[in-house]
């Protein structure tokens, strides 16, 4: 009977935003540890550009999985008697693949651009990974316009995205609100906040670096926030979307009474 509590769309979909940290993270480390542990400090052009595509892709994907994440939870608690008719594993599949598609959409255009761009700079990035401000100021040319669609479709997508999460949560509250017990209201309440704090840490550090009018201005600042993106952000995100959660928390005392009762 437990196992079926996790056999719904939410956990689907964490189960996706698990794998793509993971993902997002393997695109990033292990040149990182390479620099750190064997002072490896080159990439080749190629390797540059592929870790940066796949970065942006990953990390553009992950943030329309937010709002798709947080759109559940407002069908979940908004209207919960038609949750498995409204969130079908086929919507759900295609939610899931249409992060995916949007998040290569809104950067297929600005890649295509730098792969045209000349390079004849000194070609050293003051970053650790190939990040979009370092890359693009290697161009010998003028790289305005460039920027400007990159600010553009990033705005878009992290405004976008953020502005659904806004309504969705807006909803939510007010639907909570609305419950006569105050036991009712914890309960309900704390189904969102593992996904309300990681939403938290993740767009207050990407809206600073890549929204913000003054998004080049201060690069060592900007590492530091990417730092927290891509080290400090994904080792937190397992204990704060499990241990925050009741149904598993439930499901891992109920695994553990079982194994000691075995053991």
């Amino acid at each position: 009977m437990t196992n079926h509590k996790l056999h719904t769309p939410m956990y689907f979909f964490l189960a996706k935003f698990a794998l793509s940290e993971i993902v997002l993270s393997t695109v990033v480390i292990p040149k990182f540890l390479s620099i750190l542990l064997f002072k490896k400090n080159t990439i080749s052009f190629g390797s540059c550009f592929t870790q940066s595509f796949f970065y942006f892709l990953l990390g553009t994907a992950e943030l329309i999985l937010l709002s798709v994440m947080s759109y559940d939870r407002y069908v979940a608690i908004c209207f919960p008697l038609h949750y498995m008719t409204i969130m079908t594993w086929k919507r759900c599949v295609l939610l899931a693949a249409g992060c995916w598609f949007g998040g290569f959409l809104s950067i297929s255009v600005p890649t295509i651009l730098k792969l045209n761009l000349l390079y004849c700079g000194p070609n050293r990035i003051n970053h650790f990974f190939c990040d979009n401000i370092p890359l693009v100021a290697l161009a010998c040319a003028d790289t305005r316009l460039i920027r400007l669609i990159d600010f553009f479709l990033f705005s878009l997508v992290v405004l976008g995205s953020l502005s659904v999460i806004i309504f969705t949560y807006t909803c939510i509250i007010l639907t909570i609100l609305r419950i006569p017990s105050t036991i009712g209201q914890n309960k309900t309440l704390s189904t969102c906040s593992s996904h309300f704090t990681t939403l938290s840490l993740v767009y207050i550090s990407l809206v600073f670096i890549y929204v913000t009018p003054a998004q080049g201005s201060s690069l060592e600042t900007n590492k530091g926030m990417s730092l927290l993106t891509n080290f400090i952000t994904p080792v937190l995100n397992p204990f704060i979307m499990t241990l925050r959660n009741q149904q598993v928390k439930e499901v891992l005392y109920e695994l553990i009474k079982k194994y000691a009762i075995t053991e």
